[in-house]
């Protein structure tokens, strides 16, 4: 297996196995890109620093080459999050890693960091608090066991500090104290629920944590700790130094000199905001979170993602009985269409009929917003939301649906060439119709299908007599046919 991460500092490359059950490392790549350093004043990454991407996934795509897809997971964070230019720039990633990169939400970051750290630990009952520093942006978790319990991530990395408020490379005291200041306005709302209390042991996972680490341990500070008293000494060291030029400390390897000091005022503002006397330094993060959770069972993985679809239904007061009438009977129908393609239970299939029933039970989320208009509001909520098991760009399909169930189908244009999205979308359209009267509709004799002569043709039949004993049903399947007339594509109805 294999877990790219594509980092605002670093994009690393891991490669393992499972041995009798256990995860094992073959070999371990890492590259400092600096994307986080290379975005615009409008939050587009400069050519150069796109250029920088696709060089190092160009080395990682060959070394991955033999590799099947579920053999492969690579993620994308903060910077690409924010990345107004991001679809430009995977394009080209995509082809050159040879794999799909998930751009995920910073929630589903800080699940998988976690879990990395989770499963390098000890089981036992302590409660933790796992931090992330990144390049620009900070996770923290609180669980229990292999269980995350709360989870958020922050706009404050230890890039965009050290860019923001150490802009000269020049280390004083006056600048950390302006970059802790910051640091804590961001994180201060941590104060409640991170509360001390609430958590007994505290871990760093990866970047700033483990880079402070390695030099308070090379110092003879206790190894695999971080305490305030060695926040402290590093600080004065800094200080000291006056400059990143000037600084030479063992420890502190040359690609992490430029960006310790927005990392340090960071870190320190944590300590001080949770109360955190002394830190362990996890061995896990990220990229490990990713391999275990490629290594768990599709039931457990479809499991968290059918958690997260449920809470956010809940959440906005949907009626999950008529969600879920939506989704069966829209499977259904994608089911009867799909059945020359693929073999009804072929992974391809179970994937479409799995994320349509989700989108199914989310397609009223909107709702309580406004009713005229719910599947627009729905459509934004998708798409700006974090929710737990999810990429982004599955998000924004799950968005598409939603948006696209109801009204004028032109304003999906630029979608009509996925021919599983459009699959999909006639399915949920269809099947909303079938359904408007919040019953089981009778789908007796009512059969999906396409044209062999006209691939973009879709016909739905349904038995003699059907339209006269359902009026409603069939007056708006007609309007479903003029619908369908503004698009590529086009649906009769035969019977």
């Amino acid at each position: 297996m294999a877990a790219v991460d594509l980092g605002s500092n670093s994009f690393r490359l891991e490669l393992g196995r499972i041995e009798h059950g256990q995860y094992c490392r073959t070999e371990y790549l890492k590259e400092t890109v600096r994307q986080g350093n290379g975005m615009d004043e409008e939050r587009n990454l400069t050519p150069e620093a796109m250029q920088r991407g696709w060089d190092c996934l160009a080395r990682f795509g060959e070394r991955l080459a033999g590799f099947k897809s579920g053999e492969v997971r690579a993620v994308a964070t903060q910077t690409l999050r924010e990345a107004r230019n991001r679809d430009e720039f995977l394009t080209q990633a995509n082809v050159a890693l040879g794999f799909p990169i998930d751009v995920i939400s910073g929630r589903e970051e800080a699940r998988l960091i976690y879990q990395g750290v989770a499963q390098a630990l000890p089981q036992g009952n302590e409660r933790r608090l796992v931090i992330d520093i990144g390049g620009r942006s900070t996770e923290l978790i609180m669980g229990q066991g292999w269980s995350p319990k709360l989870m958020e991530s922050y706009r404050v990395g230890s890039i965009a500090w050290s860019t923001r408020y150490f802009p000269d490379q020049q280390f004083s005291k006056h600048a950390f104290q302006m970059a802790e200041i910051a640091a804590k306005a961001v994180l201060d709302e941590v104060l409640n629920a991170y509360r001390r209390d609430a958590w007994d042991v505290a871990y760093g996972s990866a970047g700033t944590v483990g880079a402070v680490g390695d030099a308070l341990a090379i110092a003879g500070w206790p190894a695999g700790l971080v305490s305030r008293d060695g926040l402290d000494w590093l600080l004065d060291k800094l200080i000291s130094a006056q400059s990143v030029e000037r600084l030479r400390l063992a420890g502190i390897k040359d690609d992490r000199r430029a960006i310790i000091g927005g990392g340090l005022s960071i870190l320190r503002a944590v300590f001080d905001l949770l109360q955190i006397d002394h830190m362990q330094l996890a061995a896990g993060g990220l990229r490990h979170g990713l391999l275990f959770d490629m290594m768990g069972s599709t039931e457990e993985q479809i499991d968290v993602r059918a958690k997260s679809v449920k809470g956010l239904a809940a959440k906005f007061g949907t009626d999950s009985v008529h969600g879920l009438r939506v989704g069966k009977v829209a499977v259904h129908l994608l089911a009867q269409l799909r059945s020359t393609e693929l073999a009804p239970t072929s992974p391809v299939n179970e994937r479409l009929y799995r994320k349509l029933s989700w989108a199914a039970q989310l397609h009223e989320i909107g709702s309580q917003i406004s009713h005229s208009d719910y599947h627009k509001h729905g459509a934004y909520i998708l798409d700006n939301a974090d929710v737990m098991g999810f990429a982004l760009s599955e998000l924004h399909t799950l968005s598409l649906l939603v948006l696209g169930h109801r009204g004028k189908l032109r304003k999906l244009e630029a979608d009509f060439e996925n021919e599983l999205l459009v699959q999909q979308l006639l399915a949920l359209r269809l099947a909303v119709i079938l359904c408007h009267a919040r019953r089981d509709p009778d789908l007796n004799g009512l059969v999906l299908t396409r044209e062999a002569q006209n691939p973009r043709q879709f016909v739905l039949r349904w038995r003699a007599g059907w339209a006269q004993t359902f009026p409603q049903s069939a007056h708006l399947l007609r309007e479903e046919v003029l619908a369908w007339q503004k698009t590529p594509w086009s649906l009769t109805l035969s019977g």
